[in-house]
């Protein structure tokens, strides 16, 4: 890794995709703890109950995920969202700045954008 003149963190390819599968188990257990949440609360709200728990387990796993993406974003990567979780990467490609991007459901990073295109740019690596 490099450290662009701002600071910023700067990942080849190669170093996107090591820091990106040493963060798999996290991820994995963000989007568990997601989902267990959005069901719990889903519960609560329609019955005032769930075999998940009451309000203090939905309060445990609210600060989980929390947790959880804050220890990403101190990695220096870039947490564009979490339902779906994205990722982002910041790199170089042909000299330009550009975003190694992870979208929730793809199986390793495959797409970047250049920075000043955000989302709608992606394009396949």
């Amino acid at each position: 890794m490099t450290a662009a003149a701002h600071t910023e963190c700067v990942f080849t390819l190669d170093e996107a995709r090591r820091r990106f599968a040493a963060l798999r188990p996290r991820i994995d257990e963000l989007i568990t703890a997601r989902a267990d949440l959005a069901e719990l609360r889903a519960d609560l709200d329609a019955d005032g109950a769930s075999p998940l728990g009451g309000l203090a387990e939905a309060k445990a796993l609210e600060a989980r995920v929390y947790a959880t993406l804050e220890e990403i974003a101190e990695l220096d990567v870039q947490v564009k969202g979490y339902a779906p979780v994205l990722l982002d990467f910041p790199g170089e490609r042909d000299g330009r700045p550009v975003l190694w991007c992870w979208l929730e459901g793809d199986p390793d990073i495959g797409w970047y954008h250049r920075v000043e295109c955000g989302f709608p740019g992606r394009r396949r690596i």
